[in-house]
């Protein structure tokens, strides 16, 4: 299904029974609605469950400039009231962690929020070593040099060969603007949001998670006052599809879902 917000157009679906409890699913960065099917499917016999595309994501429309975290928040909140859900738990994977975090510290959201589930979430920034810094600073300078009107005339194939090649495979296969979308978000750390979070929260992490490591699920079970970790073995950044059986079951758990 599809619906127009703002002139944007949006894909969603919804399954489950029509049903006063509500989930919607947050996706992580670069991925399309789909890839949250097992999510759903792990409580959506009792639950309405809502998968939808945000702008930029799968088929839905991309933004007409960088949107921010806050600006995807907003604009979340629009298509919630365009499909009247006034009460929803809230789950969201990496960048849709993000996202939740800044709406569950909100005041005044169009809706309620019951619970919230973080899984391999994002939103803590993290400590760069001395050698880290180094990289980025000679970056930078190597940047500036090779993007140079004059030099890129003389070696533009070379430079545009290097300018392929930086940065991380999610940033590589975006578009101009979802780029720098990716970039406002992951210099943006939420870390002194988590004590503001006051509903009840799970996390489930992969203790191999490499993009957002499971240090940081430990200090958002930390910080997040009513909240409980759990920890998929064995799995990485994508823990609720490597090992969907377990994670059905913490769900289901969770959210009180017979079966």
């Amino acid at each position: 299904m599809n619906i127009q917000i703002d002139g944007y157009n949006i894909k969603y679906k919804i399954t489950g029974e029509e049903n006063e409890k509500t989930a919607v699913i947050l996706q992580g960065w670069g991925t399309e609605l789909g890839m949250y099917d097992s999510v759903a499917n792990a409580i959506n016999s009792e639950y309405r469950v809502v998968q939808f595309d945000l702008p930029g994501f799968g088929a839905s429309d991309e933004p007409k400039e960088a949107w921010s975290v806050e600006e995807y928040s907003n604009f979340f909140c629009k298509f919630m009231q365009a499909l009247e859900i006034k009460e929803t738990s809230l789950i969201g994977h990496s960048y849709g962690g993000r996202m939740i975090i800044r709406l569950s510290t909100r005041e005044n959201l169009p809706f309620e929020i019951k619970k919230i589930v973080l899984i391999d979430s994002a939103g803590i920034m993290p400590k760069r070593s001395a050698a880290q810094k180094m990289r980025i600073f000679r970056y930078k300078i190597l940047k500036k040099i090779l993007l140079n009107k004059v030099v890129h005339y003389l070696f533009e194939e070379v430079i545009d060969d290097w300018k392929s090649r930086q940065g991380s495979e999610d940033y590589r296969n975006a578009s101009p603007v979802m780029r720098q979308c990716l970039v406002k978000a992951v210099n943006e750390d939420l870390t002194h949001l988590l004590p503001m979070v006051k509903h009840e929260t799970l996390l489930v992490w992969g203790d191999l998670d490499q993009d957002t490591p499971i240090e940081d699920a430990r200090l958002m079970e930390k910080l997040i006052p009513n909240s409980g970790l759990a920890v998929l073995e064995g799995t990485g950044h994508y823990s609720f599809l490597e090992q969907p059986a377990v994670f059905a079951r913490i769900m289901k758990t969770f959210f009180n879902v017979e079966g």
